[in-house]
């Protein structure tokens, strides 16, 4: 079961370490540092759904002999989804001796990490955040787990179209991921007979939306929005307007994904579509993860906590057949071909893209099942 907060985390890591050097113990660990949203305003749900993927990662590799019979050790650091926290926890791990850099879920904070390590040139392998435009310039320091935004948020379009929808309206907050999601949508769309209605979150009421969408005869509303709000008394407030019967509610960034979405809103979390980036079925390696995750949250297990599992797979390869040498592991990054947990994992140089990107993980179009709202129903696959 995870903890209940960041210093009993610690200290459940701490007793980690004790327990996977009890085999090890002429020798020092091999430190990897751990970026996390862990309390608010970060989304603390996604945030210990990715600890305990690097967690349990982390004790499979020290029950095989850890990195050339050395432990593997999780330094964690708690983001709070606050990009200057992560700067300062990238620079503080570095000094500390890190290996390397894994994790982050809020892709706005991510985009900090990776700067961040780019300059301080320490290997970040982030596991979560989506944002294209990670690094200003192409980096060898970074690569990514997670698909690009412009690629999965595609294929949310093209779910849109296979439904019948074309005037879209969007709620949007202000933040370069909500805008840069909005931008993809529109670009996406509008060669191909879409429209996409933006509704500024920062001037916009839940009532007035509801105006706004009537309005327009919008058939669809997207939520590019905060959680739990403004995003669940958005989702309240169009579910009650009887004018609004039809409308179809999306939530491309996965809000619907984690157990607190259903706990708020109860029957409401329904029919919600969202992008999850996990197969159809998993491989035997997958369900055995699955399984130890389930155990560990003591709920299903969110595509996040695969992505903090697959980190540590490929980071403790990586560390395995290079060594501990920074800058080989950056070196790494085009040679890289793990099985994850949701496939064959592999990094290549891929247009628009400025780091080292698994190109791609697989995505589903999901939604809670209306009948049974704890089972996901999958709408579309890539």
């Amino acid at each position: 079961m995870i903890p209940d907060g960041p210093d009993q985390i610690i200290g459940c890591l701490s007793a980690l370490a004790v327990d996977a050097m009890s085999g090890m113990i002429a020798q020092p660990s091999v430190q990897i540092g751990a970026l996390v949203p862990l309390t608010r305003p970060g989304w603390v749900e996604a945030g210990h759904h990715l600890l305990a993927g690097l967690e349990l990662a982390v004790r499979n590799v020290n029950d095989a002999d850890g990195i050339a019979g050395r432990p593997l050790e999780l330094v964690v650091r708690d983001t709070a989804a606050d990009p200057q926290r992560a700067a300062a926890a990238v620079d503080e791990l570095a000094r500390l001796g890190v290996a390397a850099l894994a994790g982050e879920y809020h892709s706005v904070v991510a985009r900090t990490a990776a700067a961040t390590a780019d300059t301080l040139g320490l290997p970040f392998l982030c596991s979560s955040a989506v944002l294209d435009a990670l690094t200003e310039q192409p980096t060898e320091w970074v690569a990514r787990l997670a698909p690009a935004q412009s690629h999965g948020w595609q294929i949310y379009a093209d779910f849109l179209l296979s439904a019948g929808h074309r005037r879209i309206a969007v709620a949007a907050d202000s933040s370069v991921y909500w805008t840069s999601g909005a931008r993809i949508l529109l670009d996406y769309l509008a060669p191909r007979g879409g429209t996409v209605l933006e509704l500024d979150m920062r001037a916009l009421g839940p009532t007035a939306v509801c105006d706004e969408l009537v309005d327009n005869r919008a058939t669809a509303l997207l939520l590019l929005v905060g959680h739990p709000e403004p995003a669940v008394s958005i989702v309240k407030s169009v579910r009650r307007d009887r004018r609004l019967a039809e409308i179809m509610l999306g939530a491309p960034a996965g809000q619907p994904e984690f157990a607190e979405w259903a706990t708020l809103l109860g029957d409401d979390s329904a029919a919600i579509p969202f992008l999850r980036y996990l197969p159809e079925r998993l491989s035997p390696l997958g369900a055995r993860v699955e399984t130890a995750l389930r155990e560990r949250l003591t709920r299903a297990p969110s595509f996040v906590a695969f992505e903090g599992y697959d980190t540590i797979a490929v980071l403790a390869d990586v560390l395995r057949s290079h060594g501990t040498d920074r800058a080989r592991t950056a070196e790494s990054w085009p040679h890289v071909a793990v099985e994850g947990t949701r496939g064959l994992i592999k990094f290549s140089r891929t247009p628009g893209i400025s780091v080292w990107q698994w190109a791609w993980p697989p995505i589903q179009v999901v939604d809670r099942d209306p009948a049974e709202p704890d089972r996901f129903r999958i709408l579309h696959t890539s």
